[in-house]
């Protein structure tokens, strides 16, 4: 697969569930795939977001990482004291980052970002949500976010980090770039715009965001 477009995968399986009508189904098939050697997952670096490093993860508490995908994130949260959770559509994902870490304190569960367990309502004094939403059609953004919200709980962070475009720009799906309004949009269900910083390098746009819940 040397010279593959580590894009090709994402967007052909992407294009099919789409089509189907399902939004979601192409990120099992696409870690199902990676598993038997047949595609490629393009976020796939083996190791924490840059920007999640960056930032510097404050405190310890519990923390919920979301869309986690293969567990880098999460295992990086988890080794600065945090009592993680993290959780994935995706069941081969879930069952990938287990078999990459076998001896993580992190708690990986497969769920449903837009119908989550609702003991998860408030439950986290740290969120991250990593390029999870972007990667939904944009008539799922907002469902999304508001349930990204909604698990942190008072006196707790959320943090967004997400590819960026300006209002009304153009996209070339997927993902789905982030405009500056979804961004505001996640101070929701009573969370506070912490920082937002835009990002830009070259051609490159990228959101890194916080937002607080009043303790």
């Amino acid at each position: 697969m040397t010279g593959k477009d580590p894009d090709e995968d994402a967007i052909r399986l992407a294009g099919e569930s789409l089509a189907s009508g399902d939004p979601v189904g192409w990120f099992e098939r696409l870690y199902a795939e990676s598993a038997t050697g047949d595609a490629i997952v393009p976020w796939d670096s083996r190791s924490p977001h840059f920007l999640l490093t960056e930032w510097g993860v404050p405190g310890t508490g519990r923390a919920l990482v979301v869309g986690a995908g293969l567990g880098d994130d999460a295992e990086y949260v988890a080794e600065l004291g945090h009592e993680t959770v993290a959780f994935d559509v995706s069941e081969t994902a879930v069952r990938l980052a287990k078999e990459r870490f076998p001896d993580s304190a992190v708690r990986y569960e497969a769920a449903d970002l837009l119908n989550p367990p609702a003991e998860w309502r408030q439950a986290f004094d740290l969120v991250v949500e990593i390029m999870t939403v972007q990667a939904l059609p944009e008539e799922l953004h907002a469902p999304a976010i508001a349930r990204i919200a909604e698990f942190v709980r008072p006196g707790g962070t959320l943090l967004v980090i997400a590819s960026g475009r300006d209002e009304g720009g153009p996209v070339f799906a997927p993902p789905w770039p982030l405009t500056p309004s979804e961004i505001a949009a996640f101070a929701t269900d009573g969370l506070k715009t912490g920082t937002i910083e835009d990002l830009r390098d070259g051609e490159r746009h990228r959101w890194r965001a916080t937002f607080h819940r009043p303790a």
